[in-house]
């Protein structure tokens, strides 16, 4: 069921990694489905599974955080079996909120130390 944009995105938290992810990626810009999967993979270090990810982006677009794209790039460089997907502005909302609740955990464990704060490595002067 489509929702719709009176839904407040805070209503579809929490986002699953691998559904945020998905978001974030597509933040950067329009992608067919396996380069999604290969930059969710480059940028987390995590092997996602491609059917976990293709169903993933079936409940979002269900759910109207993503839309399917009927432009096509050149065929040229193009193939046809891909779908393209874009994120929708209540796509973006979402997103947005996630980021924020991730932001505010994050920041109660600083809080209680359970995160340290990296420390720079300087390489010493030549001189």
């Amino acid at each position: 069921m489509r929702r719709t944009h009176e839904t407040q995105a805070e209503s579809f938290l929490p986002l699953t990694s691998v559904v945020f992810e998905i978001l974030v990626t597509l933040a950067r810009g329009d992608h067919h489905g396996y380069s999604i999967l290969a930059e969710v993979r480059e940028r987390t270090g995590e092997l996602v599974r491609a059917g976990s990810l293709y169903r993933a982006i079936g409940r979002l677009l269900e759910d109207g955080l993503v839309d399917e794209l009927d432009e096509r790039p050149d065929p040229e460089i193009d193939d046809e079996r891909r779908r393209y997907y874009r994120l929708t502005e209540f796509g973006r909302r979402v997103a947005g909120a996630e980021a924020a609740r991730l932001e505010t955990q994050v920041r109660h464990a600083r809080a209680a130390k359970l995160l340290v704060k990296r420390r720079r490595i300087t390489s010493p002067r030549l001189g």
